[in-house]
């Protein structure tokens, strides 16, 4: 039954892959009708010196106010620098008043962009530290620096043919104030202080209700480089303090890029690290069937099963190298790879809880067929197992600022945790059983190596799951953005570390005490009790002993008995 139910479950899977759009890479396009959300997280990018970023708001209308109403700092956008993704941003605080109206701190690296409806115009207000920002400017991203006229404010016209750029795509002026043309005619130190303080503004187009903008920045130094995150605000909630509601569809397209890479800052050595693994895993896999055809005569079930675990998770290491060398070349992954590599994600992700499971119950070991209770636990695990994979497909096909693309990744962590706590259980049960066991007379001394195995094979998944789902995370948003693979290292590492001595653990030899069965009539009775939950297994009893690895092995022990 647990076997049929996978097998729908996994084709359904496929299925609902092969459907499935082209992932998103790193030329972003995200549409959003009728959002009343106060914060939106378009995007995060880490950047090295010479990256860029542009941004093209093509569209952008409100619904529920009257557009001449709306104050200049109720809708807008954000872009603040941090070192790492734990960071406790100016923007991510929990306050009562509106970001886009106070003015950023000395202490952050935080730019505003406010949409002033009523003139028509964007305002562009920064921190202090100007140093720690790169320059916004308006229109598209030409190559080169954005800082060409005069290294210093942002909001300065890029030099173009035409003298400035303006508006968008439409070779309209920019709007100056009299400090930023003064700008122009000297470098001086003295007016670039002042010019600091000053606001840029810039114009935005308006067409019947619809408006549009772009702007584009430009990493030009290594005090610039970090963790870029923008992010969209409508802070009309907050700022009336009635139950109102300003609804916006936004149209918009993001383009990042650092110097020979689409990808992060911390996402470029991830092809290699991902080639380098899943050669690995392929070296321990066919180590793993060289053991089993060396020793025959003690191979079971499970052990091919393990066997073909290797294999799969080099497949999908391989797949996904590939996806992200795709990405890092041209933006976006090409869509057959990705879903071969989404395939093989999910099949790895299913069989690798299901060996777990299988392994915990002492499933092909010590008994042939699993109890009403193991099989309950299989239901649950595969269900799950696929969901979670799922949920981590969608995630990867949908642009983070939608609101689908947090609803799966709160589903895919809570599944991910009940999965993890549930593969314990059969662990759990089978040291309880063979505590219960090793109580009674003459079954102590086989029995205590078995729970000393179970109690370390349960100390192994803890650890395993401690380290891909705690550690793993704390030193993603711990370490420095550049560094941030170490996260995808560390879990690979940790799932190469476990195969190993799952794979040492339970090796197909004939002197290995987990596969030792104990040959009293009276505890193949109690074995009996587990293994035959139903009157259809009663005759099993009688193979026990024919199936417990070699017969010089067993003949031996008889002869000790």
């Amino acid at each position: 039954m647990a076997a049929a139910g996978s097998c729908v479950l996994t084709g359904f899977s496929l299925v609902f892959i092969l459907f499935l759009g082209e992932g998103v890479g790193r030329l972003h396009h995200l549409v959003l009708k009728d959002d009343v959300r106060q914060k939106v997280h378009l995007n995060t990018f880490g950047f090295f010196k010479d990256g860029y970023m542009t941004v093209n708001m093509s569209s952008l209308t409100l619904k529920g106010e009257d557009v001449g109403k709306i104050d200049s700092s109720t809708l807008g956008f954000s872009l603040d620098r941090t070192s790492n993704d734990g960071f406790s941003t100016y923007l991510d605080e929990d306050v009562d008043y509106c970001i886009l109206k106070k003015h950023p701190s000395n202490e952050v690296a935080v730019t505003m962009l406010l949409l002033d409806f009523g003139n028509n115009l964007v305002r562009i207000k920064t921190s202090a530290e100007d140093s720690k920002l790169p320059h916004i400017v308006a229109g598209p991203f030409k190559g080169g620096s954005t800082s060409q006229s005069v290294p210093g404010k942002e909001g300065q016209p890029q030099e173009t043919e035409n003298g400035t750029e303006g508006k968008p795509g439409t070779g309209g002026q920019s709007t100056l104030k009299p400090t930023e043309k003064a700008l122009e005619k000297t470098n001086s130190k003295r007016d670039l202080e002042q010019v600091k303080k000053a606001e840029v503004s810039y114009s935005l187009q308006n067409k019947e209700g619809v408006y549009s903008f772009q702007f584009h920045f430009n990493v030009s130094t290594d005090d610039q480089q970090g963790l870029y995150s923008l992010y969209f605000h409508n802070c009309y909630s907050k700022e009336t303090k009635n139950n109102r509601q300003l609804k916006f569809s936004i149209e918009i397209d993001i383009e990042e890029k650092n110097p020979s890479s689409f990808l992060s800052a911390g996402e470029i050595p991830l092809p290699k690290l991902y080639l380098s693994m899943a050669l690995f895993f392929f070296i321990i896999g066919t180590v793993w069937v060289h053991v089993l055809r060396q020793h025959r005569s003690d191979v079971f079930k499970i052990h091919w099963l393990m066997s073909a675990l290797p294999f799969t998770k080099s497949l999908s290491l391989v797949f996904h190298a590939i996806d992200f060398y795709y990405i890092s070349n041209q933006g976006f992954p090409i869509e057959g790879w990705a879903v071969v590599y989404y395939i093989t994600h999910l099949l790895k992700g299913a069989l690798l809880f299901i060996t777990i499971a299988l392994i915990g119950t002492g499933w092909a070991f010590i008994k042939h067929i699993l109890s009403d209770k193991d099989k309950k636990i299989f239901m649950i695990v595969i269900p799950l197992q696929v969901l979670a994979n799922v949920s981590y497909i969608i995630m990867e096909s949908t642009e983070e600022g939608t609101t689908e693309y947090g609803l799966w990744k709160e589903i895919l962590f809570l599944v991910d945790l009940l999965c993890c706590g549930a593969i314990l259980f059969p662990v759990v049960w089978s040291i309880r059983h063979l505590q219960e066991a090793s109580a009674t007379d003459g079954k102590a001394a086989i029995n205590l190596v078995k729970l000393k195995l179970f109690r370390h094979y349960y100390v192994m998944i803890v650890c395993y799951i401690y380290f891909t789902r705690i550690i793993a995370i704390l030193i993603k948003i711990t370490v420095p953005f550049q560094l941030k693979w170490l996260y995808q290292l560390l879990d690979e590492v940790a799932t190469f570390v476990f195969f190993i001595l799952t794979g040492y653990k339970f090796r197909p030899a004939s002197d290995n005490p987990y596969l030792l069965l104990p040959l009293e009539e009276d505890e193949e009775l109690e074995m009996d009790d587990v293994v035959t939950a139903t009157g259809m297994t009663d005759g099993l009893k009688k193979l026990k002993k024919v199936s417990n690895g070699p017969s010089e092995t067993r003949g031996e022990r008889e002869n000790v008995a």
